[in-house]
């Protein structure tokens, strides 16, 4: 055994072991046995889609720490991703492995010390950690997890748990599959939760075998999937190639170096009122929840383009403000799973098995039109929705893209599959999933859950945009100029194109401003322009400059290590501080 973990050593990329004072080592190697990453999580070890899942987890007690330590031991660490380094072959960059450790829970397991008395707003502070956390990236030689108590009072929780974990361990389905596996009904302790299966609907083809064409109907549904499929391929490619989306207040700049960190913000609302439209509608879940999004980005459009320049052009619900033809596109993310697997989980974890039935990266994506239009009826929102999913299943995208992944890295490499991905989130605008929940009411090792909320960082960036790289920082320094009258000389003489440029920059530089904005300075700023928000930001901030950068200061220079305290949140208090000081006009 000993020459056999000799031997490996040599054609394993080395791990670095760190020994502390009493020469302990953090993390020894279990066993030889190893298993290549597959080409999906390879995808997500590129620096340019080093994507992390994360999900915050809402308790209504104070979270007590080794009560979760004994609960991972007989969970999360029997399952063999958990507890897997990734080392890389030296002699051949491209070979991956997932190879076994032990695991030192105190490294994984993070604990801020916060004092409550001197937090103005707990969710804020709750949603700047999440922020700072998704600036950084897990420590490759460790497994690739950690978990975050944040035992602070919000205004929905008592405390909040934040879990972090690498794409490449598993995708959405199999990662939440995994953390409900670790829950637990609140009314039977030792019951999993319940997963609502998927129910048949009728095919859409309208075919039946009352009709005696039940055959004639599967083959022409065949037939039309395979023409579907050619439409969607063509538009895929040429989405990679050169079809981008409208520019417009939601867009980022295409291919730009943009940070990963993500500002992630949840919303809680009424699953009955879903439920209560669906049921009048006949449709599903994801139509109504589609239509609520294509309705939200359709509104919101249309109050930005109604006060560009810091005109107000009238009441958004009255004036349609938008432009014709707006192509904005979603890549939305389809799970290609037959079932979340959570009780195959927990039996895995709890008889220490190492099969990974249902687990991985198995998912495929599909590029989503997006009807930005005002509608009467707002029920006409999710019969638009309904009818482009209803497109969308009538084809084989989604497998499409799965299986291109996979052949573009086994025959040319990630970073041709990396730059194929990264092409198609960057010429469209959004990112669009969901994941099931459990029916009941659940506990995470005794603390009831108020909400689950998974989300992600890391992937190409849809909402930040450089305005420096755009260069139109000159409408920051300009006053919007003003149009002469149709039948004036000066009319004549007017350049309507530069005039329509610094109208279509000061539009992206207003969205940029406010969204980095509280929603009370939204508030205040939203029916001005760039120039007018800078000034009236000056003119409210200079005097205070003095005073918030000597307090920045002084809780730098007093932030310090205490022998107990965290490394990780020590550095992210840090950042914070530092970001916070660099950002006050000298």
């Amino acid at each position: 055994m000993e020459s056999g973990l000799r031997s490996r050593s040599l054609a394993l990329k080395p791990i670095e072991t760190k020994t502390k004072a009493a020469s302990i080592e953090e993390y020894d190697m279990l066993t030889v046995e190893d298993e290549p990453l597959s080409p999906t999580a390879r995808l997500f070890h590129d620096t340019r889609f080093d994507v992390h899942a994360i999900a915050v987890m809402a308790c209504k007690t104070r979270i007590s720490p080794q009560p979760v330590k004994d609960k991972l031991v007989q969970t999360l660490l029997k399952h063999p991703r958990f507890t897997s380094l990734m080392v890389v072959d030296e002699n051949n960059l491209a070979d991956m492995k997932w190879v076994q450790t032990k695991v030192d829970l105190d490294q994984h397991i993070i604990i801020p010390e916060v004092d409550e008395t001197q937090l103005e707003s707990p969710d804020k502070f709750v949603e700047d950690y999440i922020y700072n956390l998704s600036k950084t990236s897990l420590d490759k030689s460790k497994p690739l997890w950690d978990l975050h108590i944040v035992n602070v009072k919000t205004r929905d929780a008592e405390s909040v748990a934040v879990f972090r974990v690498h794409h490449s361990l598993g995708d959405g389905t199999s990662l939440i599959s995994l953390l409900l596996a670790c829950t637990r009904q609140t009314a039977h302790d030792l019951k999993l939760p319940t997963i609502p299966t998927k129910k048949r609907r009728p095919t859409p083809s309208g075919y039946s075998e009352k009709e005696g064409s039940l055959f004639l109907g599967a083959f022409w549904l065949f037939i039309v999937m395979l023409f579907n499929t050619a439409v969607d391929v063509f538009m895929f490619v040429i989405t990679i190639i050169f079809l981008k989306d409208t520019k417009m207040p939601v867009s980022a700049m295409p291919h730009s170096e943009s940070p990963k960190a993500r500002r992630i913000v949840h919303r809680i609302i009424s699953l009955d009122d879903l439920k209560f439209v669906k049921n009048a509608m006949d449709v599903t879940i994801n139509d109504v929840a589609l239509g609520l999004t294509q309705a939200g980005l359709s509104k919101y459009l249309n109050r930005r383009y109604a006060v560009i320049g810091g005109e107000d052009k009238g009441a958004t619900e009255k004036n349609n403000n938008l432009p014709n033809g707006i192509r904005l596109r979603s890549c939305l993310v389809i799970n290609l799973r037959s079932s979340a697997g959570i009780e195959d989980l927990a039996d895995m974890m709890e008889n220490g098995s190492k099969g990974k039935r249902g687990w991985g990266n198995w998912f495929g994506y599909v590029l989503l039109p997006f009807k930005i239009a005002l509608r009467d009826d707002p029920l006409n929102y999710v019969k638009e929705a309904k009818a482009t999913v209803d497109r969308k299943k009538r084809s084989f995208e989604a497998l499409f893209t799965l299986t291109m992944a996979e052949l573009l890295i086994k025959f040319f490499g990630v970073k041709v599959a990396t730059a194929v991905t990264v092409g198609v989130f960057s010429n469209s605008t959004i990112c669009f999933t969901n994941l099931v929940g459990p029916q009941e009411e659940i506990g995470f090792c005794g603390n009831p859950i108020t909400y689950f909320a998974p989300s992600a960082y890391g992937q190409p960036s849809k909402s930040a945009i450089v305005l420096r790289l755009e260069r139109i920082e000159h409408v920051l320094d300009t006053i919007f100029p003003t149009v002469s009258a149709e039948d004036s000389t000066e009319y004549a003489l007017f350049d309507k194109v530069a005039y329509q440029k610094h109208l279509d920059d000061a539009t992206s530089a207003q969205c940029v401003m406010l969204s980095s904005m509280t929603l009370e300075l939204q508030r205040q700023h939203e029916n001005m322009g760039p120039n007018e928000m800078l000034e009236h930001l000056k003119s409210l901030y200079d005097s205070q400059s003095q005073t918030i950068e000597y307090e920045l200061l002084r809780d730098l220079f007093k932030c310090k290590l205490n022998n107990e305290g965290q490394v990780s949140a020590h550095v992210l208090k840090m950042i914070g501080l530092i970001e916070r000081l660099a950002l006050i006009p000298l």
